[in-house]
């Protein structure tokens, strides 16, 4: 009795068993929801590495009776320099948009103009987040 009593004394009138068990579970599932939540931005963050997540703009006049850069090269790439560059070539009769896939930065298939190039190393310049995570 002497126990309890002691107990409810240092709870504040409650039962500071009954506190510390309840604390416990309280403990076990915010645990439980923090491996969830790690598991689930881990998760994320392998996702976003296939977005596209760096570009790189370049226009320019692709004929010389079309005045002003109407024309242009953009390279889309995700975390791994992979992607594709589009070419819009503008004319005065006609207008054209080309596309050429990117590996590791590269592209092995078609040739890349100067424009094409220019555009692509922006993109790889440009900063990309990379979120590092805890094990």
């Amino acid at each position: 009795r002497e126990y309890l009593a002691f107990m409810k004394k240092i709870g504040n009138g409650n039962n500071i068993d009954e506190m510390l068990k309840t604390y416990i579970e309280d403990v076990k599932e915010i645990k439980k929801d923090n491996s969830e939540i790690k598991a689930y931005y881990i998760k994320l963050d392998s996702d976003i590495g296939s977005c596209i997540q760096k570009t790189g703009l370049v226009r320019y006049n692709a004929f010389q009776n079309v005045g002003s850069d109407l024309s242009f090269a953009i390279a889309l790439l995700d975390r791994e320099n992979n992607g594709v560059v589009l070419n819009g070539l503008y004319g005065s009769d006609s207008s054209n948009i080309y596309a050429k896939p990117i590996k590791n930065g590269e592209s092995t298939k078609y040739q890349l103009s100067e424009e094409e190039k220019t555009a692509l190393e922006i993109a790889e310049q440009s900063k990309t987040f990379i979120a590092k995570h805890k094990k």
